[in-house]
């Protein structure tokens, strides 16, 4: 995969399965984590009444504007999962996960999945998307099997559930763009590289 030397690519993300869609695809990047208190962000924009794809697409525009390098084209990611009223951030602990899962099981959720590139501290692109998932009503006993096969490992996920892994028994459908419910909707950002020439045509 032909990728030009400039810009050089910044993800402004800890997450691993963004760095890992990166990787897969060919691409060279640097990763640099933004420091950004996403809970204070989500508190405040739901107290104004904003919705979650505004508040998802603020918070990675954050997150690139935290790195400065102005050579640099840095990518800024961030999703909200969203079921009925209610938003879910990551699990804290495995009863945590347990509440999360008891609580999604048989319902459709969605993805509410963002990403703000930013070069030279300007705004050049942004896309949204929401993947929607349900999930099927799994037993008690199929959960508790579950949570003791992926471990601490589902805490760093929204949800409490890797897709690309165990997670993906614990549905029944699944509508959207694989890499975008991983946390980066691939497709849209590599046609965005091709038409600013950072990657070949």
């Amino acid at each position: 995969m032909m990728q030009a030397l400039i810009p050089p690519l910044i993800l402004a993300s800890q997450s691993t399965a963004r760095a890992a869609l990166l990787t897969a695809a060919g691409l060279r990047f640097e990763v640099r984590p933004a420091r950004v208190d996403e809970a204070a962000v989500k508190q405040a924009y739901r107290a104004e009444g904003a919705d979650a794809a505004d508040t998802a697409l603020t918070l990675a525009g954050l997150k690139a504007r935290r790195i400065r390098d102005p050579e640099a084209l840095v990518i800024g990611a961030d999703q909200i999962l969203v079921c009925g009223e209610t938003w879910f951030d990551k699990p804290a602990g495995l009863g945590g996960a347990r509440i999360q899962l008891q609580g999604l099981r048989g319902q459709t959720h969605r993805l509410v999945t963002a990403v703000v590139c930013l070069r030279g501290g300007r705004e050049v692109w942004r896309h949204l998307t929401e993947p929607r998932l349900r999930m099927r009503g799994f037993s008690d006993a199929f959960l508790e099997e579950y949570l003791a096969a992926e471990g601490d490992a589902i805490l760093a996920c929204v949800g409490a559930y890797r897709l690309e892994g165990l997670g993906i028994h614990l549905f029944d459908d699944v509508q959207g763009e694989h890499s975008a419910i991983l946390g980066l909707p691939l497709l849209p950002l590599l046609g965005f590289l091709r038409q600013h020439d950072i990657l070949a045509v």
